[in-house]
């Protein structure tokens, strides 16, 4: 469960009587700062790899990259920081990007036949044209350097072309007949590369699928020439000098063919085919998608391909081929190529283009490889492109975290970095940063499929990751046959994080599994190696009318013979080097999912295990997977829940302390009708555990000792569910519907299981929350508290009795006694916290952050570890005057209790026909808010204490999983989930932020010199030769080419029009904007306006004068005079 430690100073609560007196009717004297215009929803940015990319483009002078994906996002990338994102409304793939080099402009072409200009110089990039065909399928845009002319070829093989500026089809067409006219009997196929010749722009050349290349004349509208191939062509490429140019076919070939030469290409090369002997040509290869030919002033040329690997080479990764001179370099890809860029040092195509990098973009991963160095090293990547390393099965955010916590967590994660990246910068470096006030810090931890967790600093809107740990290091990779029954419960991946549990003064980490383990970790600057990793292991069954009889076969029988002394615990064993429990077991009733590693394992500075605890087999039943977590530094005890029951796990003893039934919990206030449960055998008391109601049950009952109150209580669930499903920790326990599905329906059962036994009985426990606060009814003073909330809207107390801090921590145990229930909700119970008299958030008690390698004087440690402490004095009239309020709510309601009384002052109902997934109490620069997320796409936050309804909007509906599991509200307004299995979406609730978002984003485009033209020489000028230019105005414009047909194409304008302001009003700013906007505009026009009359008036008055002067003039002259 999260913490929310607010790094504020609390008001310490003074002697005298608070203010706020008991009762509904006054509770109106704690004051609400907090209002409904403090709240406004917008997205922030998106981080992440793009999802399914599918289209890639550079601009080589202002060092943008664009992405387009599969389902219409557009991400653009600058220098490191600098990334935005945008969305075409069809959602159709992307299929080709162009930018306008140094234009601060793009285009985009869409599968569904449109073509989109964007403009780039805002910080919002927003459409300002588009166009639809509609009646030929687009298949290749071409967009020469410095031309507003776009070329785009079609399905049908003929090239229609656009004026970028207008956005309007020229007249001009190249028919496909026309340009293969008698050279081939059968259509050519459809347009696969267009690009003019470097040296001559009224020459294009036009690929065509079947293997057809024609060379067009655009001033004399005919081919020059035609080459043919036997083969399909995949892409061509020109040489710099315009006499040649390379196509790649679809037998794994490269064509290399001179302008002028009719026929037969000059040579072809087969990069990955086997040359037989006899002279023959050599076996075919897979398709070469795509090629490019680069030259440089000194040195051979590289011809850098995509694909053309041998039929033979099954199971090899695909790879990038870089051909330069008689050297072959293949590279291996970890994942597909969906499409690669050579990054020259030249925008001109007619000068060398000294290539100095390639840009891979491979399905799930961008590379960027440095050409320059020997070996071909790749760049560090700057982005924060791994969030998918190992899916993301949950997360975490914590804004306005302890200023040292990133320093921290850096140190120690720099030492993880990789060896053997290029030495040079990363070559995308365009854009600026944006100007953030926002200061400060906020980390994001993401738990993963493969047991990785990590650490990412997400302050001021940027992302990067500070820290991996591998929490798998703990367990032995190779599970032997016997373990094997453990695949049942974990499914395909047994390390899976399901729950995170952090304490950011203290640094304390605690993940729970999805093999129903739970792994402490503290955090150390040091390396250390631990020579046996501590282990807990916990029986934790249900047990519904069972027999005296199974009690010895049925896996418990040890329960009461192996009870050493009070207090000790038979259901968990030590470390590895104490006799483990499943010895004892024939039928395999004690054994874990996972097996702790029995070596020693070496630990890195950062996160280091102090203890793992894992939950058993017991009579042939998988543990049932945990569905709760939480711990406390200043308590050192680490409690979690599953549809069983609860066990608090003391991490500085390495004990179990109190391991319980929900059942037992109510003890005998109950308030379900349960099946009646056998008689137990009398177990010997451990004073651990004192029951609700003392002098209501009989001493055996009332005294169990956490350690022998076996909760054993048989239950079969369906484990088929993959961990998709369960990875949510306000989900009901494993086995909540039998159904397979993975990501994309959402629907769940109230009832927590479907089993023989009826729904009361599986009650999960599904939140925790330790509080310093009144226990009981009526208490006088503070004690430190557990607060459990259960599935079925139960909040119940348990009262923790600590040993004093020091040497007596260490050694006496601590007492958790049962106080009652304080409040029954609708609805599983998502999130409890407490505030004090006035109003504000009391955060638990923390520990401060220590070295725990080092060996310090018991003193100088001691004065470290104490704990803060809470100062509440008791008030003298306790039943008039309330201290405390706790604010809890359920997936369908919330209320707020006063404290100690327990009387309910304020009920709201959030939600009747959907369920809450996620809320979480937060603290925002106004005042305290409960904030949730519903299951039916709304985001609604409420006044706290008084629960009023400050803000609620639609905001996505609930289309997969993902986003119930990864979805996080954190203090300050700030929120996010996954919106795919690659990206995070950051979206703010916070009035403020929204305002000053502008400022925050980056800008992608900066005021670049173009690069000078190449010279061409004395001699070529004086011979002809040089680059010939053409006018392509004269060519294309209306005049020389006449209208286009209407119905081809249609021209629908983009929202983007006034600069800047309409790309933020596009639904970051929302209506509030528009409305400014509007108001701009009709300022502006009003001003205008009131020039104009003015200008008007000054003119009529100009007028008048003239006329006055003239009347004068003419005054006293007769006619004749004239």
């Amino acid at each position: 469960m999260k913490k929310f430690n607010i790094r504020k100073v609390l008001k310490e609560v003074s002697s005298s009587t608070p203010s706020v007196q008991v009762g509904p009717q006054e509770n109106h004297l704690i004051r609400e700062t907090i209002q409904s215009d403090h709240f406004q929803l917008c997205k922030t940015v998106r981080h992440g790899f793009p999802y399914q990319p599918s289209s890639m483009a550079f601009d080589p002078v202002q060092k943008i990259l664009a992405i387009g994906t599969q389902s219409g996002a557009l991400r653009l990338f600058g220098r490191p920081g600098v990334e935005c994102y945008c969305q075409h409304e069809s959602g159709a793939a992307v299929i080709q990007l162009q930018f306008l080099i140094n234009e601060g402009a793009l285009v985009s072409a869409l599968a569904d036949d449109s073509v989109h200009l964007w403009n780039l110089r805002q910080k919002r990039p927003a459409i300002l044209h588009s166009l639809k065909f509609n009646k030929e399928r687009i298949t290749f845009c071409h967009l020469p350097f410095q031309s507003k002319w776009l070329y785009i070829g079609t399905e049908r093989g003929n090239i229609h072309i656009v004026n970028v500026e207008s956005f309007t089809l020229s007249g001009y067409v190249i028919m496909w007949n026309k340009a293969i006219e008698l050279s081939s009997k059968a259509h050519p196929g459809p347009v696969v590369h267009i690009s003019d010749n470097p040296m001559d722009e009224g020459k294009l050349i036009i690929g065509f699928e079947s293997g057809i290349v024609v060379l067009w004349d655009l001033k004399s509208k005919k081919a020059d020439y035609r080459y043919t191939y036997d083969e399909a062509i995949h892409s061509v490429a020109w040489h710099h000098e315009g006499k040649q140019f390379i196509c790649s076919h679809s037998d794994g070939t490269l064509t290399i063919w001179n302008v002028r030469g009719q026929g037969k290409p000059i040579q072809t090369i087969t990069p990955h085919g086997k040359q037989p002997k006899d002279g023959k040509k050599p076996e075919p290869c897979k398709p070469i998608l795509k090629v490019e030919y680069k030259t440089t002033r000194i040195g051979e040329p590289f011809i850098i391909l995509s694909g053309g690997l041998s039929y033979d080479t099954v199971g090899r990764r695909p790879c990038l081929t870089v051909m330069h001179g008689k050297s072959t370099a293949v590279l291996e890809m970890d994942y597909p190529i969906v499409d690669f860029l050579t990054l020259c040092e030249t925008p001109y195509p007619n000068d060398f283009q000294e290539p100095y990098a390639v840009v891979v973009l491979l399905e799930k991963d961008l590379v960027v490889i440095d050409l320059a160095q020997n070996g071909y090293p790749i760049f560090e990547n700057p982005y924060p492109l791994t969030i998918h390393e190992s899916p993301v099965t949950c997360c975490e955010y914590f804004a306005d975290c302890p200023v040292d916590l990133i320093p921290a967590l850096y140190s120690v994660g720099s030492r993880q970095k990789r060896q053997g990246y290029s030495k040079k910068e990363w070559p995308i470096s365009g854009g600026n940063w944006g100007q953030g006030t926002q200061s400060y810090p906020e980390i994001i931890i993401t738990g993963h499929a493969d047991g990785t967790v990590k650490f990412w600093d997400a302050s001021a809107i940027m992302l990067q990751v500070l820290y991996k740990l591998k929490t798998a290091k703990v367990f032995d990779r190779n599970r032997s046959k016997e373990d094997k029954g453990s695949t049942e419960v974990s499914d395909e991946d047994p390390f899976a994080i399901q729950i995170m549990a952090w304490c950011p003064e203290s640094r304390m980490l605690c993940v729970a599994g999805v093999s129903a383990n739970v792994i402490i970790y503290r955090f150390s600057k040091l390396e250390v190696t631990t020579e046996v990793v501590q282990l807990l292991e916990v029986r934790m069954q249900y047990e519904l009318n069972d027999m005296e009889s199974p009690e010895g076969g049925g896996g418990g029988g040890e329960q009461t013979s192996a009870l050493p002394t009070p207090g000790a615990s038979p259901q968990t064993s030590g470390p590895p080097s104490h006799p483990s429990t499943s010895s004892n077991n024939s039928d395999g009733g004690n054994m874990p999912c996972l097996k702790v590693r029995s070596t020693p394992l070496k630990q890195s500075p950062g996160y280091q295990v102090d203890l793992v605890v894992q939950l058993v087999w017991v009579s042939g039943e998988p543990p049932q997977q945990i569905t709760s977590l939480a711990l406390n530094s200043s308590y050192g005890l680490v409690v979690f829940g599953n549809s069983n029951g609860l066990a608090v796990v003391d991490y500085v003893q390495k004990t179990v302390v109190l391991n319980l039934g929900t059942v037992e919990l109510y003890g005998s206030n109950d308030p379900y009708q349960r099946q009646p449960r056998s008689p137990r055998k009398a177990r010997q008391p451990s004073g651990g555990l004192c029951d609700i109601n003392e002098g209501s049950a009989t001493s055996e009952d009332r005294c169990k000792s956490p350690t022998s109150a076996k909760m054993s209580r048989k239950l079969s669930l369906p484990t088929e569910l993959k961990p998709d499903l369960v990875l949510l920790s306000v989900c009901p326990p494993r086995g909540a519907n039998p159904l397979d599905h993975r990501d994309n329906s959402f629907s769940r059962s109230r009832s927590s299981s479907v089993t023989s036994i009826d729904k009361e009985a599986r009650e999960a426990i599904s939140s925790f929350h330790f509080s310093e606060t009144f226990a009981r009814k009526g208490d006088s003073s503070l004690t430190p508290c557990l607060y459990v909330g259960t599935t079925l809207g139960t909040v119940l107390a348990l009262g923790l009795t600590l040993p004093p801090a020091g040497e007596q921590r260490q050694l006496q145990p601590v007492i958790i006694s049962p106080t009652g229930m304080l409040v029954r909700l609708k609805g599983s119970i998502m999130r409890m916290a407490f505030l004090d008299s006035t109003g504000s958030l009391l955060p638990p008690a923390y520990e401060p952050w220590y070295e725990p390698n080092v060996t310090a004087d018991g003193e100088e440690r001691e004065k470290v570890r104490k704990r803060r402490p809470v100062s509440v004095s008791p008030s003298t009239s306790q039943d008039l005057s309330e201290s405390q309020y706790a604010v809890v709510c359920s997936e369908k309601q919330a209320k707020v209790m006063a404290l100690p009384s327990q009387t309910c002052i304020y009920k709201h109902s959030i939600t009747e026909t959907s369920f809450i997934l996620r809320a979480d109490v937060v603290q925002m620069s106004q005042g305290m808010c409960v904030a949730c997320f519903c299951a039916n796409g709304h985001i609604m936050t409420l006044s706290v204490p008084g629960l009023r309804p400050l803000m609620d909007v639609n905001y996505l509906p609930l289309t997969d999983m993902r986003i119930a599991r990864t979805f996080c509200f954190t203090n300050l307004g700030q929120a996010m989930y996954l919106c795919s299995p690659t990206e995070i979406q950051r979206i703010t609730y916070s009035q403020d932020i929204c305002e000053n978002l502008q400022e925050m984003l980056g800008e992608l485009f900066t005021p670049v010199e173009t690069p000078e033209a190449p010279n061409r020489g004395f001699f070529k000028g004086l011979f002809g030769g040089g680059a010939q230019s053409l006018d392509r105005e004269e060519l294309f414009g209306e005049t020389a080419s006449g209208k286009a047909s209407r119905s081809l194409a249609q021209h629908i304008p983009g929202p983007g029009g006034l600069e800047g302001m309409k790309g933020a009003a596009s639904g970051v700013v929302g209506d509030l904007a528009r409305a400014r906007i509007a108001l701009d505009e009709r300022g502006q026009k009003l001003g205008e306006l009131d020039e104009r009359t003015a200008a008007m008036m000054a003119s009529a008055d100009s007028f008048s004068k003239h006329a006055h002067e003239m009347m004068l003039k003419c005054k006293d002259k007769k006619w004749y005079q004239f």
